[in-house]
């Protein structure tokens, strides 16, 4: 493996799963290494792997990375899936004190504006926002409620790579992934130059899709009540954040690849946090 490392990483996001024509289907994960640099990781088919290396945001991993050679984007590491160690959870004791010290770390904006003069002028392609105001949540029906045909091969694929996955994984009954019938969006404002500005961004979150199957399975066609209760009333009360991730393709395109919400702390609590 030339010009690979083992890194320890702290996951910050995880996206909602997608066919992929390579890796049967497969996540966006990002996360912080211990020495403060970002990473996206990939391939990382999340729901074929070992009920041992299933990890959770905000969980630290060891595993063996290289720097991605086909996406040119500085964070962008390729990982060796069965190098993928699982380490301990950074809980939210004390108001997220031990999370508050690692969200610190992350390359942090004030409006898309500034994350895209950091992409053009430095290469970023992950970043944390902070808006000043959520406004609402949007929920569109998807284009297609089922997978295409060709998505669905990619998912019923019974081989898979060799250099990812045991026998003993690859012989396993894999459950169909669920496509998400709705896409949602967040509306929010972020301060600008030349006063409030309004956005729209589409949240790939696996927590938002994990959301919507437990608010249907629980609550039937009147899902989106609980469902917009969460997203639209109780995260927006936290110190609500988005890890932000841009498209390979394209560039200048945006997602919310992960909702952070710690609690609003009191003025005197700020300058307390601080572990280190």
């Amino acid at each position: 493996m030339p010009n690979s490392s083992i890194e320890r990483i702290l996951i910050l996001a995880k996206t909602y799963p997608s066919p992929s024509s390579k890796y049967m289907e497969t996540s966006c994960v990002a996360g912080i290494s211990d020495k403060g640099l970002m990473r996206r990781l990939y391939p990382v088919p999340f729901r074929l792997l070992g009920d041992k290396q299933q990890f959770s945001k905000w969980q630290w991993i060891d595993v063996r990375t290289r720097k991605a050679t086909q996406d040119h984007r500085a964070e962008s590491y390729r990982l060796y899936v069965d190098t993928l160690e699982c380490g301990e959870k950074i809980e939210t004791k004390q108001n997220w004190a031990f999370r508050q010290n690692w969200i610190e770390q992350i390359p942090s904006f004030n409006s898309i504006e500034t994350i895209e003069r950091a992409r053009i002028d430095d290469g970023l392609s992950l970043a944390l926002l902070r808006p000043k105001k959520v406004l609402k949540l949007e929920i569109v029906q998807a284009k297609s409620l089922e997978w295409t045909p060709e998505e669905k091969e990619k998912l019923m694929r019974e081989q898979m790579q060799g250099d990812l996955f045991s026998q003993e994984d690859a012989e396993r009954d894999i459950a169909t992934l669920k496509k998400l019938p709705f896409d949602f969006y967040y509306h929010y404002l972020c301060d600008v130059a030349e006063g409030e500005k309004e956005y729209r961004h589409k949240i790939v979150d696996w927590e938002a899709g994990a959301l919507y199957w437990n608010c249907f399975y629980k609550h039937g066609p009147n899902w989106e009540a609980p469902f917009r209760a969460m997203l639209e009333d109780h995260l927006p009360s936290k110190d609500l954040m988005f890890l932000m991730g841009n498209q390979h393709r394209f560039q200048n395109q945006w997602l919310i690849i992960s909702l952070i919400y710690p609690p609003k702390l009191q003025p005197q609590e700020v300058t307390q946090f601080s572990l280190f």
